[in-house]
């Protein structure tokens, strides 16, 4: 199989699981089977073009020419590379977690539930491969649209009416703002290729190129950049799995991949940091960031508190993108990574605790270490990676983002760096403390015996938190893989 097949086959694959998964609801050990067995395949696939985009080539093939240099088409760089890693691998996880949760909770209708979950995977593959604005678009909206299923997974009308604002916001700001972007990007250029150094230098004013980046940044709603931040929160009525794909896989990396990869490919990191027009956008960054922790401090139910941390998270990414420098942009897509990891093992534990304790609000788990030690001891190390630090892979990213501010000669977004994780250690730390420390309310039915999730949620749990250590060791095998998207 040559590498431009295997790109296409990395799109697709998930789509052909999709139907066989739904055959096979009846019988749900072989739908389980099937999901895995997709996953791994998929995987394998992903992680055989790592060698070809390493050495330099960018393997890519074009589907569909929809018009004259307007094509349906992908192709593979660093940064999707990375995503693509990221999204394959984590639905293995994800879908060994899925089983545990799914049956753990008794949660109705499991055959939707994993039919959609390929199908959203599909949509985050298109949109790390995808070779131009007009692909990335494309997927950028089945991704929504896939999700939308999940979100609303219990069909109550909380559920319903969370999943109104999901599609509001993810919807109107990309058809209503991104899309505006991608036709006056073509109107300027025209071309919407991906191209190292950008597309729009010597094509645009200043001011222009201020209010497209602008358009851009709120347009991908899926970064959740406040104020359009709210679908976020609100899609927590779902299943954890499926906040687990909302918050590590695929919808908010979606996100901010996509800010990132027009940052390199459509603006230029020079042009940016030339006519300085991403400065605003790194306020407006640093101010999500500082805003959205401090919110989460005031959330007692876990989910909720995470997702606020998840709309701080995803702002390192989008400051390092404005920051338009070397150190910024490797920082920032190396936190995309890290964070991944990071956050998919709170999720699981959130949700862990739910389905072996039956409780979601922080106040109410007091002590509930003595009995979980396993899963909180996993939440424990996934604070730390949050936080950002050492061994584990968040304190990279944050580094090489710190870097970058104080290469910007902003020692403003250093200050708020330290800041934010003050503000993690804050929101994340007390949990940890009263599930091993404090006592709980009442004594537990059965004082020394160990009540933990089904192994199937434990396990995914217990892998991703590895997967934070092993992070911070192979950091530089990250870096390698993109250096080549920073500025020479």
């Amino acid at each position: 199989m040559t590498a431009s097949d295997a790109t296409l086959l990395a799109v697709v694959l998930p789509l052909l699981g999709a139907p066989l998964i739904g055959l096979l609801g009846h019988r749900p050990n072989l739908r389980e089977a099937a999901t895995l067995a997709t996953g791994g395949v998929l995987f394998f696939v992903v992680l055989s073009l790592v060698p070809e985009v390493l050495s330099g080539s960018r393997p890519g093939i074009q589907i569909l020419e929809v018009m004259p240099g307007l094509a349906l088409a992908f192709e593979v760089e660093p940064l999707g590379m990375l995503f693509g890693l990221i999204a394959s691998g984590l639905w293995i996880v994800t879908s060994l977690y899925s089983i545990g949760y799914m049956r753990g909770h008794h949660e109705p209708n499991q055959t939707v539930f994993y039919v959609f979950f390929a199908v959203a995977i599909a949509g985050a593959l298109g949109v790390a491969f995808a070779r131009n604005l007009f692909t990335l678009f494309i997927f950028y909206e089945v991704l929504t649209l896939s999700t939308y299923p999940l979100v609303t997974h219990h069909r109550t009308e909380e559920a319903l009416r969370s999943g109104r604002i999901y599609m509001g916001i993810l919807l109107g700001t990309s058809v209503g703002l991104m899309l505006l972007a991608v036709v006056w990007t073509w109107h300027l250029t025209g071309t919407l290729e991906f191209v190292p150094g950008g597309i729009l230098a010597g094509k645009a004013s200043p001011t222009v190129v201020g209010i497209l980046l602008a358009l851009y940044a709120f347009g991908t709603g899926k970064a959740a950049l406040m104020p359009f931040h709210r679908w976020l929160p609100a899609a927590m009525v779902a299943p954890t799995p499926v906040s687990a794909l909302l918050h590590a896989v695929a919808v908010v990396k979606a996100g901010v991949f996509t800010v990132m990869k027009i940052v390199v490919y459509v603006f230029g990191i020079d042009l940016l940091s030339n006519t300085g027009m991403s400065l605003w956008l790194a306020y407006v960054a640093a101010a999500t960031l500082l805003i959205a922790s401090l919110v989460a401090l005031t959330k007692d139910n876990l989910k909720a508190r995470l997702a606020y941390s998840t709309v701080s998270q995803l702002s390192y990414v989008v400051l390092g993108a404005a920051l338009a420098n070397n150190w910024g942009i490797i920082g920032g897509s190396m936190h995309i990574a890290m964070h991944a990891f990071g956050k998919i093992t709170l999720f699981f534990c959130a949700g862990a605790i739910m389905v072996a304790a039956h409780k979601t609000e922080i106040s109410d788990m007091a002590g509930i270490g003595k009995t979980m030690p396993i899963t909180m001891f996993a939440f424990f190390v996934g604070s730390l990676s949050v936080i950002g630090l050492p061994p584990l892979g968040g304190s990279w990213s944050k580094w090489y983002l710190a870097l970058g501010a104080a290469d910007a000669d902003r020692m403003i977004f250093v200050a708020v760096l330290l800041i934010s994780s003050l503000l993690n250690v804050a929101y994340l730390m007390p949990i940890v403390a009263r599930a091993f420390f404090a006592a709980p309310a009442q004594a537990p039915s059965n004082p020394a015996g160990i009540r933990e999730a089904p192994a199937f949620c434990v396990v995914p749990l217990c892998l991703t938190a590895l997967g934070c250590l092993v992070l911070f060791f192979g950091a530089e095998e990250i870096y390698r893989l993109l250096a080549p998207i920073a500025r020479p």
